[in-house]
């Protein structure tokens, strides 16, 4: 399993191979798309007590470096 950043990991057996948050099946995709569709992260906390805050932050970060790393768009 490759660990990015200190909270986000990719494993080929685990959600496609998808970035997930410390190992858990919460990708990060999950929890952007919780983030745009308005929720807080308060509310993203209560409905998944097992994240947390620094763990959507990592999202983001992961998200941001992602984006900038996409040459062209």
């Amino acid at each position: 399993m490759a660990q990015i950043f200190d909270r986000i990991t990719v494993n080929p057996r685990q959600c496609g191979g998808r970035p997930c948050v410390r190992g858990m099946r919460i990708r990060v995709s999950d929890v952007l798309e919780l983030l745009a569709e308005g929720m807080t992260p308060e509310q993203i906390l209560d409905e998944h007590p097992d994240l947390e805050l620094e763990d959507i932050h990592a999202c983001l970060r992961f998200a941001s470096q992602r984006v900038s790393l996409s040459p062209g768009t």
